[in-house]
């Protein structure tokens, strides 16, 4: 079975090309928990990956693709968001050890969750929603900052010697 690369609508790639980082931020834990990684450097990341990416990706997202609430679709990727937010809240709470199942728990949510909006509810989105709708969403993205850069301080998931 051969990938083909999505073809997105030029309206809504700021927000596409954003999962490609979310992708590799669950790539990056994963690494960490292989790698034992320390509890509170993981959590750290996750936190700051929250504020600086995951949290305006998702205003975005709710605020320009999920409106209408009656749509099943949406309301999958809605109730996504608030289970991905839930089990980042769930790690915050509890004092965790290394390669603790809630951090896979998290990235295999994240990747399912981020898979889905990719490969399924954006295209069906972007059949759903009309050219000016689309066109009006990419003026306001394009408005707005939408980065996939990262600038974090502690490359925890890289070869080094501070990693356990």
């Amino acid at each position: 079975m051969e990938n083909k690369p999505i073809k997105r609508n030029r309206n809504i790639v700021p927000i596409s090309r954003e999962h490609h980082a979310t992708l590799l931020f669950c790539w990056k834990i994963r690494k960490g928990v292989k790698a034992e990684v320390q509890p509170q450097r993981m959590t750290r990341y996750i936190n700051w990956f929250w504020k600086h990416h995951l949290e305006p990706h998702f205003r975005s997202e709710e605020k320009l693709l999920f409106l209408d609430f009656k749509d099943a679709m949406v309301n999958r990727g809605l109730n996504e968001h608030q289970l991905i937010v839930a089990k980042i809240n769930e790690i915050n709470v509890r004092t965790l050890e290394k390669s603790d199942p809630l951090y896979l728990e998290l990235a295999d949510l994240i990747d399912d969750h981020t898979r889905f909006e990719e490969r399924t509810l954006f295209p069906y989105l972007e059949e759903k929603l009309s050219d000016e709708e689309l066109d009006k969403i990419g003026d306001i993205l394009r408005e707005e900052e939408h980065s996939a850069l990262e600038d974090y301080d502690d490359e925890f998931w890289a070869n080094n010697p501070m990693q356990k």
